[in-house]
């Protein structure tokens, strides 16, 4: 009756509800309902509000692990998804330790379009990322 999908076969919209509904998923095991917005608001795609009642994460989704100039100071959180692996985490801090390790430097990307990602996940990522894995 049911048969999956090729995610590689969907079109970037497509990709990007599947993209949520996994990370949503995700975080329901945590305590949080997600909100998906219409519009990006101050650079979220959707909402993450804990049953606390106190807690609430502001997510941008991404296919990559990576850092924009553009979400700095909004005290947003990048998820992406890496195989059976999600990671949720904000974009600040990480982007700080990145930085601290000399991982991006004066790129051209980052001094220019303000965007710095790798196209494969870096092996010193895992450990950096580890306490964002969900």
């Amino acid at each position: 009756m049911f048969e999956r999908i090729a995610y590689k076969s969907l079109n970037a919209r497509q990709k990007e509800n599947y993209n949520f509904q996994k990370v949503a998923g995700r975080l329901a095991d945590y305590g949080y309902n997600c909100l998906r917005l219409n519009d990006d608001w101050h650079g979220a795609d959707f909402l993450a509000v804990h049953v606390d009642g106190t807690n609430v994460l502001r997510i941008q989704l991404k296919g990559r692990f990576g850092f924009y100039k553009k979400y700095c100071g909004r005290d947003l959180h990048i998820a992406f998804i890496l195989g059976d692996d999600c990671y949720v985490y904000p974009h600040d801090d990480v982007l700080a330790a990145v930085v601290g390790r000399g991982q991006i430097g004066e790129t051209v990307s980052w001094a220019e379009r303000g965007i710095f990602h790798w196209s494969k996940f870096p092996s010193w990522a895992a450990e950096l990322l580890q306490l964002y894995r969900i």
